[in-house]
């Protein structure tokens, strides 16, 4: 294989690895706190289409029933993006926090919701069949040139690597990329992170030690939140063609939660995870059809191909994985 086509793959593979890898660290801050939580998907989808759905009403003019605005619609989105799905997670820990009902029958409910709402709402802001209009310009996210690419471009290898690995992708890719050491210092060498780890594995001491267990679990499903409507921000107005379609997740947030059991609930090995992941995705889009010699592989293997390995890997290579003692527990103070 060419040097240039390993590049255009692991390129390609960091493209398509940064929503797993912000939904990834989502659910790690949640399930670290003990909230289980597989309405990833929905939050994912439900941001996703709200970033999308408010980036084009403020880039239309006045005239079309939009905003005109002449820059920042992309901000305009992403922000209204976090907002939904931060709603949403306040409405799972609501359920499984408050109410103290089961926390996957309420991401379940999450995931049903959003599937459902984003096409009905869709249809009827837009008439476009669930769609939102193509997004151009300063209503998505631009690829970022960084400094000295274009000179460094004629160096052999470092040159290639720094052009088209390293620079060239939106903003929404660095935040996922520098959320990993961030995310490590705060669960590893900060008081709040100690306290959210405690909070999953032992409330009760937690809560003698005089720290509000409820208040730390809410702050964890809030970031989750966050983090999950990045991801679908970036899903809508980071991808080449910017926008919202049906399900466009695409079981995204569910390959998520495979990554985060694969990285055993730490936020570094969750990075490798889901970047194996998004590279399984990336060779499947290159090679759409694969010719083998004796027969040629079908296409809809090729796409089937992430998800037959990541059932694969968490099967037989991901060896005993423990969550949180207190995860999916809802917690009862003591009177």
């Amino acid at each position: 294989m060419e040097f240039l086509t390993i590049l255009q793959l692991l390129d390609s593979a960091t493209r398509l690895s940064a929503p797993l890898l912000l939904a990834c660290l989502a659910g790690l801050y949640s399930e670290r706190a003990g909230i289980f939580d597989i309405g990833l998907e929905g939050k994912m989808l439900a941001g996703a289409f709200v970033a999308a759905a408010m980036a084009a009403t403020a880039a239309l003019p006045v005239d079309q029933g939009g905003w005109g605005m002449t820059w920042g619609a992309a901000w305009v989105g992403l922000f209204f993006g976090i907002l939904m799905s931060v709603v949403l997670s306040l409405v799972h820990g609501l359920a499984s926090i408050t109410l103290q009902g089961n926390q996957l029958i309420s991401g379940v409910a999450i995931n049903f919701f959003a599937a459902g709402t984003t096409v009905l709402v869709g249809q009827n802001w837009f008439h476009m069949g669930g769609q939102t209009p193509q997004l151009k310009g300063h209503a998505r996210f631009e690829s970022i040139t960084l400094p000295g690419a274009e000179q460094l471009g004629d160096v052999p290898v470092i040159g290639p690597v720094y052009e088209q690995l390293i620079s060239g992708h939106n903003l929404l890719v660095y935040v996922a990329l520098a959320m990993v050491p961030l995310t490590w210092w705060i669960l590893n060498r900060t008081r709040f992170g100690l306290h959210l780890r405690a909070a999953g594995e032992n409330p009760a001491a937690v809560d003698t030690a005089g720290i509000n267990v409820i208040r730390l679990r809410y702050s964890a499903v809030i970031i989750c939140g966050i983090l999950c409507g990045v991801a679908g921000a970036y899903l809508s107005l980071g991808t080449s063609a910017a926008g919202f379609l049906k399900d466009m997740t695409a079981g995204k947030g569910f390959i998520a939660l495979a990554a985060l059991i694969f990285a055993k609930w730490r936020p570094v090995p969750a990075l490798g995870a889901c970047f194996l992941f998004g590279l399984l995705d990336a060779i499947a889009n290159k090679y759409q059809s694969l010719d083998i010699g004796l027969f040629v592989v079908p296409v809809q293997f090729m796409q089937a191909l992430p998800y037959i390995l990541t059932v694969v890997i968490l099967a037989g290579f991901v060896g005993k994985a423990i969550p949180p003692k207190a995860g999916g527990e809802p917690y009862v103070k003591e009177r």
